[in-house]
């Protein structure tokens, strides 16, 4: 049974020493190739994710493997414990981000009183600010999201109109409908000559070059965060699941570990003398 539970717990730790290599890998890969902006921001929290699972998964499997590998074992229980803490604050986090309803009532503000627009003020001042929306802009742009809607083929044979677009090609790709501008061809929009019907923005921001299109639009904007929003919504998920597997790991490394420390021979100082069975006590003189 030992020999079983220590074999369960080297292949589940042999798992994270292989993803975190080949993250490793690839983030050194981006750094040392022509990288686009996307690539760049995602290379060094993929870098920090695989050096940390290397190095946890490597003391499980020294723990295990040695005969007094239990200060090992000890180490990797404290940084397992540390990770559990972390995942549950960024799970707590993420619903907080992604639930504008939860943000209202941890910031204090009722439904009636002071509204947070449609989504929280942190995913608003983390993505939509100058400074990191031209990065998610960089990032749209290289990413070709647009370039499925422009084909002629597609256009022609679905027909534009019933399109199904995600949240980001419709406030993105092109301008709003209720804008009224006239499709000339796949890739070109006019604005009609009396102006657009709707005196808003949007409108006027959109412009037929393709490195440009609707990137700085409000639709566009809100498209992204409607997709955010759902990422971070599937990230609280899937720490949810990776903290229940975690702590049955935890577990499992904390029975091995018991299995590794050294029992000691030596008999506690604070025990009474032991009296033989087949003592006799002297007599007694009066």
């Amino acid at each position: 049974m030992v020999r079983i539970s220590n074999a369960i717990f080297n292949c589940i730790n042999f798992i994270p020493l292989v993803l975190g290599l080949i993250a490793v890998v690839v983030s050194i890969y981006f750094s040392r190739n022509d990288s686009t902006v996307c690539e760049t921001s995602a290379r060094n929290p993929l870098l920090i994710i695989g050096i940390i699972s290397v190095f946890v998964a490597v003391l499980a499997l020294i723990g295990s493997c040695t005969k007094n590998g239990s200060i090992f074992l000890t180490i990797y229980s404290v940084l397992l414990i540390l990770i559990i803490l972390a995942l549950f604050c960024l799970t707590f986090f993420a619903l907080i981000v992604s639930n504008k309803e939860l943000a209202k009532r941890i910031a204090g503000k009722g439904v009636g009183s002071v509204r947070l627009k449609d989504y929280s003020r942190w995913l608003r001042k983390n993505y939509l600010d100058a400074q990191h929306w031209e990065k998610v802009r960089s990032c749209l742009s290289e990413s070709n999201i647009c370039s499925s809607l422009h084909s002629e083929k597609a256009i022609f044979k679905l027909g534009f109109i019933k399109q199904k677009f995600s949240m980001i090609q419709s406030g993105c790709c092109k301008p709003p409908m209720y804008c009224k501008h006239e499709k000339k061809n796949a890739t070109f929009w006019e604005m009609p000559k009396s102006g657009p019907d709707v005196p808003d923005i949007d409108c006027l921001t959109w412009s037929n070059d393709k490195e440009k299109l609707c990137y700085d639009c409000k639709s566009c904007k809100g498209g992204f965060l409607v997709d955010i929003k759902k990422q971070w919504r599937f990230m609280a998920i899937v720490n949810l699941v990776i903290l229940v597997l975690i702590l049955i790991i935890f577990n499992i490394g904390c029975s091995v570990r018991r299995r590794k420390e050294p029992k000691s021979d030596i008999a506690p100082k604070y025990l009474p003398p032991q009296i033989p069975p087949d003592y006799i006590p002297p007599p007694q003189t009066m």
